[in-house]
């Protein structure tokens, strides 16, 4: 899952970046309301943590503007105000949570968690395929009742096939939501990834069904083959 922070204080930026990449997220991060309205509108988010206050363009402003042309992928709102209008603003503004500093990061994590869960997972936080599951909240993978051990990278490109379970994915789609717009990404940086999983889900287990797919031309799916 891919996040966008628009923050001014670098501080709290950098802290949010490493926290949720601890937690396997990709993140991105803008320093200015006029940076992260850019970043909001050329590239592929699943969620934005947007401060209130910025220079260049103040959240509220770079809310509007986002759902004015077109961009509805999930806001959280922070800001040091705890005001009832700054919240009615943010909100009215198409803000989809707020969150007033100082906050815990726990706290932060959860609403970024519910705000990027699709409605069909909204009961559990148990992604599954056959019998593959991911927990979003322990972050274990287990395939017939087995622990499997993935890295960071390797987690968020399954969390993510899981997600869209039995939907083509092409590579940019992938490179877009599992890694942040600064990293190194080669040609075949997803086949990689792909080959890694399918030697830690897949090849252990032959008497289950093969779930990761090549869909020749397009790219790569998790379900049965026949879905």
């Amino acid at each position: 899952m891919r996040i966008l922070v628009v923050e001014d204080e670098h501080k709290i930026a950098n802290s949010i970046k490493r926290g949720l990449e601890q937690e396997a997220y990709a993140v991105d991060v803008a320093y200015d309301g006029e940076s992260g309205f850019d970043f909001a509108i050329t590239e592929d988010y699943d969620a934005i943590i947007l401060d209130l206050m910025l220079p260049k363009m103040d959240g509220v402003e770079v809310c509007k503007k986002l759902r004015q042309s077109e961009i509805h992928t999930p806001i959280l709102m922070l800001t040091a105000k705890g005001l009832l209008h700054d919240k009615v603003n943010g909100l009215n503004a198409g803000a989809d949570d707020y969150l007033v500093k100082p906050f815990a990061f726990a706290e932060l994590v959860a609403r970024v968690r519910a705000l990027t869960r699709r409605p069909k997972e909204s009961l559990s936080p148990i992604l599954t395929v056959e019998d593959l599951s991911l927990n979003t909240l322990t972050f274990e993978v287990r395939r017939a009742g087995k622990y499997i051990d993935l890295s960071k990278k390797e987690y968020a490109l399954l969390e993510y096939l899981l997600r869209n379970k039995n939907r083509v994915l092409t590579k940019d789609h992938i490179i877009n939501h599992v890694w942040d717009y600064d990293a190194d990404i080669l040609p075949n940086t997803v086949e990689v990834y792909i080959g890694y999983l399918r030697n830690k889900i897949d090849k252990p287990f032959a008497d289950s069904p093969v779930l990761i797919h090549t869909v020749r031309g397009f790219g790569y799916k998790i379900g049965r083959n026949n879905q």
